[in-house]
């Protein structure tokens, strides 16, 4: 074991002084926030002008006496508009409405109040739904009208909410029932959802990045063999101490670039929203989820690296190493019937293939309500063998394959690395 950590310490230098490996370190974070703040910023940008408008004069010509009441009511409502009081009649305000910009002119006098009609001289620049929105300055007009009426405060609400009629279908009672008692839930579900989804989205994330880096040691084991340092390297150390070696290392490599990926992406997500991201994170589950990660990376790793020496030059790989660097991605494939149906056949089935068990696996305990515990132990079961057979098959294949020059190793020839 101490040779392979002397691999594995060796691998992660030599790549971390590697110009390639540092810019993509640094780089792929960097764009997944570029992509972000745009996103917000094309997004945010139209709600932001939508909701802030632009600062509009309100001049008042208050004969009523409600114009502190009016300043209260569109303070309340957050309108961008300044309200001031002038003595100008309506004969003469042309000319002030013709030179300004943003610029309205209320008159509120008793002649409107009997009409029912307020005029209000606006500026042709004048944000178009202003007239609109000049409704919410109705409340204390109203309020005005009722007092001088002598209505009570009873009679003033009751005529202010009005009396309308509508259509009811008999069915549509038995839906809102219904909908009354969700809608106490879909707080709480939200939260659920999230409690579950933020484990299972790191875990994800290491299962990547794991991933990725791992097929790299696919390259390494083939640029090894190509550049003939290989048997420098063995006559050190036994083929064993190098694959582990090489597993640890990249290992380690992988968490690496995740530790950096989630240092900025994690700020990030905390900055932009609500979600107490660190909070779902610590829980039990997460280990789970981790654990599950971590033996899809050791079995594919094996499975690369093995692969990885029997090949003389990656860029003449043959059909067949191609097709074992898309097993990783082959869960892929029961994304849409395990999101259909998570306890489905095809959802259980997936659990139990040893190339697509651990991703099927995360992405239903992220989904299901409630953890079929017999199902899980039994892929995990199948998982951990599969890994330990994977990791077994590899050492047989590597300790024959880098030491084989002249050609790519066949799968017939492969396969009687295994049987020996």
């Amino acid at each position: 074991m101490r040779h392979s950590m002397k691999v594995a310490k060796w691998e992660i230098k030599r790549n971390l002084k590697n110009k390639s490996f540092l810019i993509g370190l640094f780089l792929t974070p960097i764009i997944i926030l570029a992509f972000g703040f745009i996103g917000n910023w094309i997004g945010g940008d139209s709600d932001s002008a939508e909701e802030s408008g632009e600062d509009i004069t309100v001049f008042i010509n208050d004969q009523l006496g409600v114009f502190p009441e009016l300043e209260d009511t569109v303070s309340a409502s957050g309108m961008p508009w300044t309200l001031l009081e002038t003595d100008l009649a309506e004969n003469e305000i042309a000319d002030e409405v013709t030179d300004s910009e943003n610029t309205a002119y209320l008159f509120l006098n008793q002649a409107g109040l009997t009409e029912g009609v307020f005029p209000i001289y606006t500026s042709e620049e004048i944000d178009p739904y202003f007239i609109s929105q000049a409704a919410i300055m109705q409340g204390p007009v109203l309020a005005f009208q009722m007092e001088e009426l002598g209505l009570t405060e009873e009679q003033s609400l009751a005529i202010s909410q009005g009396v309308y009629f509508e259509e009811i279908d008999a069915e549509a009672i038995t839906n809102e029932e219904a909908a009354g008692e969700a809608g106490g839930e879909e707080l709480a579900g939200e939260d659920d959802l999230l409690a579950k989804l933020v484990p299972a989205a790191f875990a994800g994330i290491i299962f990547i990045s794991i991933v990725f880096t791992g097929m790299a040691i696919f390259q390494s084991a083939s640029q090894e063999k190509k550049d003939k340092i290989a048997e420098i390297i063995l006559s050190s150390l036994t083929p064993s101490e190098l694959m582990q070696g090489k597993i640890i290392g990249y290992f380690v490599l992988g968490l690496i670039q995740t530790a950096v990926l989630l240092l900025f992406v994690v700020p990030f997500i905390l900055f932009q929203t609500d979600i107490p991201l660190l909070e779902y994170l610590f829980v039990p589950e997460t280990a789970l989820y981790v654990a599950i990660a971590v033996l899809n990376y050791l079995m594919f790793a094996a499975i690369f690296v093995g692969i990885g020496a029997t090949m003389e030059d990656i860029s003449t790989a043959g059909n067949f190493q191609g097709l074992v660097m898309m097993l990783p991605f082959l869960p892929f494939l029961f994304i849409g019937p395990v999101i259909g149906d998570p306890s489905g056949i095809i959802a259980q089935v997936g659990s139990y293939i040893p190339f697509t068990a651990p991703g099927v696996l995360l992405l239903r305990l992220a989904i299901l309500d409630t953890w079929p515990w017999i199902e899980i132990i039994i892929s995990l079961v199948i998982i951990l063998i599969s890994t330990g057979v994977f990791i077994k098959l590899a050492g047989k294949i590597f300790q024959v394959g880098i030491l084989m020059y002249g050609k790519n190793a066949t799968p017939g020839e492969i396969w009687k690395w295994i049987k020996a």
